[in-house]
């Protein structure tokens, strides 16, 4: 096969990426819309950049080294990356790939501008811009300084933040290859940036002008502010008119200088609205040839706009598809569930088939369309209400959208207003024997789902799973344990409304409710404290588990003095509690009991920072608080008017609490014990599959939905393409941040807490669990990692019931995501830590290692150092 070294732009599409990177590729698809100027010019292909590598052996060694450094170790990838730049630079182009060069030039004219740009195989894709990564150079004249500019964008490959750049991406430096741009320069009157969808909230039909006079290079280096115009429905709806002084502007000879703008000429937009309409209408147009939103620079040259570069906009979350053109709003799942990440195809599909309300996938995450709830005034006021105590910031997202009179359509009342979402609170009585009997049926459910499964292999395993997630539904909305759990929640929220009334005392519930039986997720972090004291006695043990990297190290443990009990007490805790794991509503992600590694660094922690038997006081004196809370509430109450009444009501909702709020936390354990069976059975039919070479691994089928699994069982074919592109869009969704509510126009909407009763600089969130700690931070988004030591305040993200074995050991508690009801709020309460959750961003604002105060009776956080 010959080498290409040059192709024209009109020969290029979007497919030859490999051939003429990212850039080369766009402007080659933008030049063949009708009705869209670009630049003539010519593309110096990958083949070029390959034949100079080649040129220098020596190169190889080099990326081999620089694939080897810590990308945080900006000293050694400084040194290498300006090596291997000067070597590239050094090398002197071939004759025939010069004179390529030279005969594209001359169907352009020679002794013209042109603008030389760097075009990278792994820039401007869909799922990582690069922008700004290599280089670009301005009105560079005459056939010596283009060649020159030519090898300087190939060593612009290596600059030391595209080296960087690349490292934290994962992309592999020897798979990345440069071509060069080589455009006919355009000198305009105004240049700028177009962005079709709007880059701040997402709307995709809000359109963003950045202008400015002159060269768009004043505009990205921040030489000036732009004029910035905002356009819906075809007009401009808002302006921000920037005073500019100072233009960038081509040199007769070649290159560019900055330039004043003339006094008069500084007030005067860059653009007339006239014009900002007729840009916006040619981007809608290559916003609709790409399929998605761009970001375009285009120059105003006389009164005609050229385009020089259009890219997809990266980070907008992507809409849920529907199929219609009606406005729908979404809520995210992720935040009722404390789990932001992205899940893989297999986990959403398995929680779409087993949950009780339909859901929508977009960016790796679910939504529920919460429209037409929204619709009717009746059930708009329970969805605002139930949502609202739970997470306030959702209820004001939803109402900043309601405020916009015209997005949700306005549905009559079709009836009474119905229960709130989770069923009636009918009156059921206070009795421990209602729980135990749920905790039973729920086991024997379980059991038996484990006992039917073990002959089930192929398609009839399929047959028996759908089967088992109609049971799944069915335990999950029994009408006994939705009572249960909203009698619950309930006496809580009686005894915080009713007791701040009677006493003027806010979150009195939080004390009442410490050490409740029957809490599966508390007694879980508490039975850590029970395998560390076990482990505790045993030097060698604690010394082989600060080492312990491979999964193994369970096998390993009875070769050590006291390491058969400690191998015990840690497989006892796995049968119990293996089934659990960070983001465990997504089925792919690996279990404890997968890889028990993970809590080994929790063990040592309490191994170092408690006291044997600690587990037993640590419940005790929660239970003593809490009756003497109760003593102090009920004596407090009957020294009021009416305080016989008063006293009798809330002893009867204390018991309430006390009796039925364990139980809130016993459903998701049934879901996630029911989980690890179906994912135990689908990792054996994937094992089939690998024996039987249909997969090259068994992981392979967590990028397959349910249903293309079951096919993939049934046919013995699998589309590897698929697979490939599912892992790579689910590396890029880590990439997003999902809004708590998003609208079909792609509007991600954040809500605001609204409140001026906290000091100035504090983070504000929600009070959920009540008391004031101070101590230092430590910011964790990784429970594998944790390292914390007695009085530290854990902050991340957010926490899932796989989390609770580190409350034992922490004071307090700050997270991004949460509500009141929530597993983190739920755990922090039963053991007395001062939490503010639904803070967002603490992971960002705080820094591990900060003092902070944390104010979990009235919600916010203060950063004290």
């Amino acid at each position: 096969m010959t080498e290409q070294y040059v192709l024209g732009l009109h020969e290029i599409d979007e497919v030859q990426v490999g051939v003429v990177g990212g850039k080369g590729a766009h402007l080659g698809e933008l030049s063949r819309i009708e009705g869209i100027r670009v630049p003539g010019g010519f593309c110096v292909t990958t083949d070029a950049f390959r034949r100079i590598m080649a040129e220098a052996p020596s190169i190889d060694d080099r990326l081999e080294e620089l694939s080897r450094l810590n990308p945080d170790d900006r000293e050694e990838v400084r040194t290498l990356s300006a090596q291997i730049r000067r070597t590239i630079e050094g090398i002197a182009i071939p004759g025939d790939l010069a004179a390529a060069i030279t005969r594209a030039l001359a169907q352009f004219g020679e002794r013209a501008a042109y603008a030389v740009r760097s075009s990278a195989t792994a820039e401007d894709l869909p799922t990582a811009s690069f922008a700004g990564q290599q280089d670009t150079y301005l009105n560079v004249v005459g056939p010596t300084a283009i060649l020159q500019h030519v090898s300087r964008c190939w060593a612009s490959l290596f600059t030391e933040r595209a080296v960087t750049y690349r490292q934290r991406n994962g992309i592999d430096h020897r798979t990345v290859h440069m071509a060069v741009v080589v455009q006919r320069m355009v000198f305009p009157r105004a240049a700028g940036i177009l962005f079709t969808a709007d880059p701040v909230t997402g709307n995709r039909k809000v359109a963003t002008v950045d202008a400015g006079l002159g060269l768009g290079e004043a505009l990205v280096s921040g030489l000036v502010n732009p004029d910035v115009f905002t356009v819906r429905d075809g007009e401009v709806v808002a302006r921000a008119i920037a005073a500019q002084q100072r233009a960038v502007q081509a040199l007769p000879g070649g290159g560019t200088q900055e330039v004043a703008i003339d006094a008069r000429r500084q007030e005067e937009p860059a653009l007339t609205d006239a014009q900002v309409v007729r840009l916006v209408q040619l981007g809608r147009r290559i916003e609709a040839h790409f399929g998605r939103p761009q970001d375009i620079e285009w120059c105003l040259v006389d009164d005609d706009f050229h385009i020089v570069q259009s890219r997809p906009i990266t980070t907008l979350f992507p809409i849920p598809e529907t199929g219609d053109q009606e406005n729908h709003v979404y809520v995210s799942v992720g935040h009722q569930q404390m789990m932001t990440d992205p899940m893989r195809p297999l986990g959403l599909s398995m929680w779409q088939l087993t949950a009780m309300a339909p859901m929508h996938e977009a960016g790796g995450r679910l939504f529920v369309d919460v429209t037409r709830r929204l619709a009717s005034p009746a059930s708009r006021a329970a969805l605002l209400d139930v949502v609202g105590r739970g997470d306030p910031l959702v209820r004001d997202a939803l109402e900043t959208v309601l405020d916009r009179d015209d997005f949700v359509p306005s549905l009559p009342d079709t009836g009474p207003a119905g229960p709130p979402a989770g069923g009636a609170s009918a009156p059921i009585e206070t009795d421990p024997a209602i729980v135990t009997e749920l905790i039973q049926r729920s086991q024997a459910s379980i059991a038996a789902l484990e006992r039917d499964i073990r002959t089930k292999t192929g398609p009839a395993l399929f047959d028996f799973l759908l089967e088992a997630f109609e049971e799944h539904k069915r335990v999950l909305s029994d009408r006994l344990s939705m009572q249960v759990i909203m009698a619950g929640m309930e006496a809580t929220w009686w005894l915080n409304d009713t007791l701040q009334e009677w006493l003027g005392e806010k979150n009195a519930a939080d004390t009442l409710t410490l050490s409740a039986p029957d809490n599966i997720t508390s007694e879980m972090g508490l039975a850590l404290l029970d395998v560390a004291d076990v482990i505790r006695p045993h030097s060698e043990v604690v010394a082989f588990l600060q080492g312990v990297e491979d999964e193994s190290f369970l096998d390993e443990l009875p070769k050590l003095p006291g390491g058969t009990e400690a191998r015990d007490a840690i497989e006892a805790y796995l049968d119990r509690y293996g089934m659990r794991c960070v983001g465990e509503i997504d089925i792919t992600r690996p279990r404890w009991r997968e890889r028990p590694t993970t809590l080994v660094p929790v063990i040592l922690d309490n191994v170092r920072n408690f006291e044997p038997g600690a587990a037993e006081r640590r419940f005790e004196q929660g239970r003593q608080k809490a009756q003497e809370k109760e003593r102090d509430v009920l004596s407090r109450l009957r020294a009021l008017p009416d305080g016989d009444r008063k006293a009798d009501e809330a002893k009867r909702m204390i018991d309430r609490v006390r009796t039925f709020i364990g139980y809130r936390e016993y459903p998701k354990y049934g879901i996630v014990s029911r989980y690890f069976v179906y994912k135990q059975a689908l990792l054996a039919e994937a094992e089939r599959l690998v024996q039987a070479d249909v997969l090259p691994e068994r992981e392979d089928i967590f990028y397959l939905t349910f249903q293309e699994l079951h096919d993939v069982v049934r046919s013995h074919e699998v589309d590897d393409q698929l697979i490939q592109q599912r892992k790579d869009a689910f590396r890029s969704y880590h990439a997003l941040t999902p809004p708590r509510v998003l609208t079909s126009d792609g509007e991600a909407v954040t809500g605001a807490y609204r409140r001026d009763d906290v000091p100035a600089g504090a983070l504000i969130g929600l009070p959920v669990s009540a008391g004031t700690i101070e101590g230092r931070a430590r910011v964790i988004l990784d429970l594998a990692e944790a390292d914390l030591e007695a009085g530290d305040i854990l902050v991340t993200t957010f926490t899932d019931p796989s989390w609770s074995p580190l409350f034992v050991g922490i004071t307090g508690l700050v997270t991004e995501v949460g509500g009141l009801m929530t597993h983190g709020a739920v755990i922090a309460r039963e053991y007395g830590l001062p939490a503010v959750v639904g803070v967002e961003q603490a992971t960002r604002l705080i820094r591990d290692g900060q003092r902070i105060r944390v104010h979990g009776t009235d919600g916010y956080v203060e950063i004290l150092d």
